[in-house]
């Protein structure tokens, strides 16, 4: 029997005035989703509608303002029919066209009733992507791991990007203040409160996202597989706060940290030591190095892995098998590998949209997913 977490499918598929879509209305009706289309066709910016039903920019990060048609008023829609094991819902984003001095701002709809924001949609669905800038990951900063970690914390945890948001300008505000008025101390005291308890709260929420996916890696591996299993940890003086201290304890003791190193900070403009400074470190499991040091081969395999477990993660934490998002994932797996992609999304649970340039690439999908052919502006089905 199955363990899969209650799925949802997209049946149907909006688009008005994004990106290089006028008018676009797609159904589809089986968990695999495969695009096909010559490069800029348009394939990507469809897995991007998707995921802007999760909090954030999406999976390009971009504003949300350029992703307004260039030809069209400045606007844009994205609406789904999602068909969930309770029932039929439509969930809609956007923006409206920007006034004289004034910014787009995000619209979000549940069933035709507005909402607050994106947080809202993590009720019905959750969402994960796979993108080729992540190819290299384990290669490159320290910055762009955080941002990978923050995202896979965020699919489990749908209020920890207001959080990230949060702590950030707290810390441009201490800063702020070290440079311009570095003798208030009550003022520096009373920023450097807001900044600890939201620094804990933020590093608390990676350290526990961070220890079960480990834990379920290490009780899920399987050593036959294609994808290699990854070990993971944080590192970062306030990782080792979180890990070593309770809560309360960790505010104060960064609290005295953000105290002693005003001086140091200040000559430095910016705060050292802090959730800013975490970086994820990766190993290759079975071969026990750092996973900068595999091959290309294997760090594209070992990143598969890591997305992979981290869709089961997010299915066993929220009660919600995931979307995922795989850009141009298949274009450089062996045979063999991507075979085992495709046997692995099956066992998910979750839907999955996948994009190529070659249609060899989905040619044994056959009869087990939905085929479209992407032009620019239109997608048409596969018969």
């Amino acid at each position: 029997m199955s363990s899969s977490p209650p799925s949802s499918r997209i049946t149907r598929l909006m688009l008005q005035d994004f990106r290089t879509y006028a008018t676009l209305d797609v159904g589809v009706t089986r968990q695999l989703v495969a695009l096909v289309g010559e490069n800029g066709a348009g394939k990507t910016n469809i897995l991007e509608a998707i995921s802007l039903f999760m909090p954030g920019r999406g999976l390009r990060r971009t504003e949300l303002s350029d992703m307004a048609r260039n030809t069209g008023p400045g606007s844009f829609a994205i609406s789904l029919t999602l068909d969930t094991p309770y029932g039929e819902h439509r969930l809609g984003t956007g923006i409206d066209a920007p006034g004289e001095e004034m910014r787009s701002s995000r619209l979000c709809r549940i069933d035709g009733a507005a909402v607050g924001s994106p947080i809202a949609f993590a009720e019905y669905l959750r969402v994960v992507w796979l993108t080729p800038d992540l190819d290299a990951l384990f290669r490159g900063p320290a910055g762009d791991r955080r941002r990978f970690l923050d995202r896979l914390v965020l699919a489990v945890d749908a209020d920890h990007g207001s959080r990230v948001n949060a702590l950030e300008r707290a810390l441009r505000s201490r800063n702020r203040v070290l440079e311009e008025n570095p003798d208030e101390r009550a003022w520096l005291d009373a920023v450097e409160r807001e900044v600890a308890e939201l620094a804990i709260a933020v590093a608390a929420a990676r350290r526990e996202t961070t220890e079960r996916l480990g834990a379920l890696i290490d009780t899920t591996r399987d050593e036959a597989s294609p994808f290699p299993f990854a070990t993971v940890r944080l590192e970062g003086e306030i990782d080792t706060l979180v890990a070593t201290l309770p809560a309360v304890d960790a505010e104060d003791r960064y609290r005295a940290i953000l105290r002693e190193n005003r001086a140091r900070d200040r000559a430095a403009g910016r705060t050292l030591i802090g959730p800013q400074a975490t970086d994820l470190l990766v190993r290759h499991g079975p071969k026990d190095i750092p996973a900068n040091s595999a091959s290309t081969g294997e760090q594209k395999a070992l990143l598969i892995g890591l997305v992979l477990a981290h869709a089961r993660l997010v299915g066993t934490m929220s009660g919600i098998a995931p979307f995922i998002l795989l850009d141009e994932v298949a274009a450089h797996l062996d045979p063999r590998r991507r075979a085992g992609l495709f046997d692995a999304l099956e066992t998910l649970g979750g839907q999955v949209w996948m994009t190529g340039a070659d249609p060899g690439l989905f040619a044994e999908l056959e009869g087990r997913a939905d085929l479209l052919h992407v032009t620019p502006g239109q997608v048409e089905t596969e018969h």
